[in-house]
């Protein structure tokens, strides 16, 4: 092996690495509401501006992924697990209220944050999406890591 090789890493990818990846890829590409991708830009564009999930899911497989089964086999775990990570930190600091038949809210919340619904509501923005992926992926590392470690 020559001095500049560079061995390939072993560690695993971690939620945490795909909600990174999917912030950064937001910063670089823009965000989108109301479909994974957006949709005016030509089919064939690499890199569309994305939601977050769409988003979290080029960040697993480098490509636009409508659906977790569109992953191989292999990646689906980690990014079924990235979304779930982000639908945690959403229903401890972005709560949706339960709203009534008649269009009110009650004084409760939804059991669960959907990141799909949370990403579309009008009053959120791309700064407001890219910052809970980020928040998220230092939760799940100072629940999962110890010293740079995975537990």
């Amino acid at each position: 092996m020559k001095a500049t090789h560079n061995p390939p890493s072993t560690a695993p990818v971690t939620p945490a690495d795909l909600l990174r990846m999917a912030a950064l890829y937001l910063r670089r590409h823009g965000w989108t509401q109301g479909t994974y991708y957006a949709t005016d830009v030509p089919a064939g564009h690499l890199t569309p501006p994305a939601c977050a999930v769409g988003a979290i899911g080029i960040a697993c497989a480098g490509h636009r992924v409508n659906h977790f089964s569109d992953l191989d086999l292999a990646d689906q775990p980690t990014y079924l697990d990235a979304i779930a990570v982000l639908t945690d930190y959403l229903d401890e600091h972005y709560p949706i209220p339960v709203v009534d038949d008649d269009g009110y809210w009650i004084n409760e919340v939804d059991e669960h944050t959907s990141p799909y619904s949370w990403n579309d509501d009008p009053l959120c923005t791309a700064e407001r999406v890219i910052a809970a992926l980020e928040d998220a992926a230092k939760d799940w590392d100072r629940l999962h890591t110890q010293g740079g470690e995975n537990r």
